[in-house]
């Protein structure tokens, strides 16, 4: 079974992911983020494929793209320096990134090193659902892995219905038509958002992300779906503090306690 599929059937609620950008903060240190991660408590991680284009993402995480680009930091590189990560890593790891990079490496030859590196699913925010389930779905079946779509609070019904009904894994539930960012809180009309998904029931857990960085917006998300994906708050405290341990440390006492 999926791993991703193993953490839902575990964990109903307080799901905690974390995204950070592979080569940053230094070109080596990819794994060794992974494994402290987890070491730390994390659940899920998402590992940012940097892109000179990442249009759904704010300056941090832009920043950190840019950065680790030039680093050297190369989707090619990336597979080679988690060739061994499952000889110790057993949480779920998502790979996100941008279709640019991908369709270059070819989609069926990202797949198949996603699988032999035990990659349990791909963000695709570009990805339109309608090639998607055309000419993408096919082929990441055939590999075991799972490819999670985004909704936005403008996503109508109807495309969320068909996303729940033909994705697997988790839905991402964006918190708001903007690009990702930490935000201080979550107003009434977020919050109506978050209600309004929950009450329809979907097949799939929902994870919200984009803006969630302290402890008021961590538990408004986190009534409302099956966990939380922290990317710019985190991005932002290993950039400062230049070690994993020390960010995540950070993160988490955030998470506890307000202010």
């Amino acid at each position: 079974m999926n791993r991703i599929d193993q953490l839902f059937q575990t964990h109903k609620d307080h799901v905690l992911s974390i995204y950070f950008c592979a080569g940053t903060p230094t070109l080596e240190g990819t794994a060794e983020v992974i494994r402290t991660l987890e070491r730390k408590g994390v659940q899920m991680i998402e590992i940012g494929i940097p892109f000179s284009d990442p249009m759904a993402d704010g300056p941090v995480i832009q920043h950190a793209a840019t950065q680790a680009l030039r680093n050297g930091m190369t989707l090619r590189r990336l597979f080679g320096q988690l060739e061994q990560i499952r000889t110790d890593v057993r949480i779920p790891l998502v790979l996100m990134g941008y279709l640019n990079p991908i369709m270059q490496y070819g989609f069926e030859n990202f797949c198949r090193q996603c699988q032999a590196c035990g990659i349990d699913g791909v963000i695709i925010p570009d990805l339109p659902y309608k090639d998607y389930l055309e000419s993408y779905r096919p082929i990441a079946q055939q590999y075991g892995i799972h490819v999670i779509m985004l909704i936005t609070p403008e996503t109508s019904e109807e495309r969320i219905r068909q996303i729940d009904a033909h994705t697997d894994g988790f839905i991402y539930m964006v918190s708001s038509a903007a690009v990702t960012g930490a935000q201080k809180e979550f107003n009434a009309q977020k919050q109506a958002y978050f209600q309004r998904i929950k009450q329809m029931q979907l097949r799939n857990p929902r994870m919200i992300g984009f803006g969630i960085s302290n402890k008021s917006t961590y538990e408004s998300a986190a009534a409302y779906a099956s966990g939380c994906i922290i990317g710019s708050k985190f991005v932002t405290l290993l950039e400062e503090e230049k070690n994993a341990e020390k960010a995540i440390d950070k993160l988490l006492e955030m998470l506890k306690n307000e202010g």
